[in-house]
């Protein structure tokens, strides 16, 4: 099953509430912390896996990380590791039984093209973005806008989510536009309570499910 509602994470955030965020609705934690070297990486993302064991822990940017510690999966930017690539990788591991389940690979995408190459090269979703404007990351494009992203995910072959600026306050529109879930940084971790504002993020995405 492939992410719904994403919440990134960094050395920085308040760990102590993942257990709480994934029982809200928190499906899959992306360990994202450009500050910190390999070391500290594998670390944080071993102290991630620990505290939410039933939730999916993948690592963004670093696949020798992830495969080295038999986390969940890999985010990629644009400027990092090809998917063809990573998915090579993550075949070969498997291969020598390194992992204990499907890896999961997600390419960062703004247009429909986008989507269709990460697909054919083996990404298992699309992080369509960003929607709106975000100060959790520097130097990111322009925003796409619902319109945007609901012209990147049209006809997608590969699950995608919205990322960039979503919050409770629009995460309904991001999902109206076509979105099969969304990845948050800010929406959870600046509201003024995470764990509130995960409940509600993980309504919007799974209706059905609804955590109380």
């Amino acid at each position: 099953m492939n992410p719904r509602l994403m919440c990134l994470v960094s050395s920085t955030d308040n760990l102590s509430l993942l257990p709480a965020l994934a029982m809200a609705g928190v499906d899959t934690f992306q360990v994202r912390d450009k500050d910190l070297e390999r070391a500290g990486l594998i670390e944080l993302t071993a102290h991630v896996m620990a505290l939410v064991p039933a939730a999916r822990v993948i690592v963004n940017d670093r696949i020798d990380v992830a495969l080295m510690i038999g986390a969940d999966g890999v985010h990629l930017g644009a400027s990092d590791m090809a998917v063809a690539d990573a998915r090579r990788l993550a075949d070969r591991a498997s291969g020598r039984r390194f992992l204990m389940g499907p890896f999961l690979i997600g390419a960062t995408c703004r247009t429909a093209a986008d989507v269709a190459a990460a697909a054919a090269a083996g990404a298992d979703y699309a992080g369509v973005g960003p929607v709106f404007a975000t100060t959790s990351k520097a130097g990111l494009p322009s925003p796409l806008g619902l319109d945007g992203l609901a012209a990147a995910g049209m006809h997608s072959p590969i699950p995608a989510l919205g990322i960039g600026g979503i919050t409770t306050d629009n995460v309904e529109d991001v999902m109206a536009a076509g979105a099969d879930g969304v990845a948050v940084i800010g929406g959870i971790w600046n509201a003024p309570d995470p764990v509130a504002a995960a409940r509600a993020l993980a309504a919007a995405v799974r209706p059905e499910q609804v955590t109380v």
